[in-house]
């Protein structure tokens, strides 16, 4: 962790929050507003590359959403898989390597073939080499934290060699650098059972604007608030 004034977020990540009110706001079905956040997500990743950010992470559907309707459910799986193989072979060409977080288990219910098109996706673009892009999906943080204690009590020899280390190595995240900075778009300002554990020391931003609103300005604009801020991770700084 650095302290220093100035620094480059190396990783974002992004509540992208808005969607639904976006489109009520329009007299739109709420699915485009959906619609309209997988293309902010796209200016979002855009802009990232240009700026030289290393890690993005978009909190896309939590393990809290499917108890949203039916309906809606089934149009963001649809945009799900639409995304992963339509857009697959422009991401690829971009360098973006993808790479997919939360509960893909058996009975983890988003099903056995859209699991299948997320591992060949991760596959395809294993070699991206300008971003790597975590879509967080079927997603909550403190179900994540749970799995990885079990994982760890199961493989431990004593209560002993549990520590925080021990526990980050079975977080979906164990291979990716906690986020530096943490934007949540539409105003709301809580985490929402996101990267509770990876977020501890983040810089925090809440945004008035919707997600499908959001574009290159917004995450300049957001990058450098970040870089002015002072980040101390309980040291006293020198003058």
């Amino acid at each position: 962790m650095s302290d220093q004034t100035g620094a480059l977020p190396r990783h974002i990540a992004f509540i992208m929050d808005g969607n639904g009110r976006w489109a009520k706001a329009r007299g739109l079905p709420r699915l485009e507003g959906h619609r309209k956040g997988v293309d902010a997500l796209h200016r979002t990743v855009d802009a990232a590359i240009e700026m030289g950010i290393e890690y993005l992470s978009f909190y896309a559907f939590s393990t809290e959403n499917w108890q949203r309707p039916a309906d809606e459910v089934a149009g963001l799986m649809a945009l799900l898989r639409a995304f992963v193989t339509k857009e697959l072979e422009k991401l690829k060409k971009a360098g973006v390597r993808l790479r997919f977080l939360g509960d893909q288990s058996p009975d983890g219910k988003l099903g056995d073939e859209l699991c299948g098109l997320l591992t060949k996706a991760e596959e395809e673009t294993s070699q991206g080499d300008k971003i790597t892009v975590c879509i967080c999906l079927n997603y909550g943080s403190r179900a994540e934290i749970v799995h990885a204690v079990k994982a760890l009590v199961q493989s431990a020899a004593d209560v002993d060699s549990l520590s925080e280390d021990s526990i980050s190595s079975y977080l979906y995240t164990k291979d990716i650098p906690d986020p530096d900075l943490c934007i949540r778009t539409s105003g709301e300002q809580r985490l929402s059972n996101f990267m509770m554990w990876q977020l501890a020391y983040a810089e925090l931003m809440f945004l008035p604007v919707a997600w499908p609103d959001f574009d290159a300005a917004h995450l300049r604009a957001a990058v450098g608030d970040f870089m002015g801020r002072e980040r101390r991770y309980g040291k006293v700084l020198s003058a």
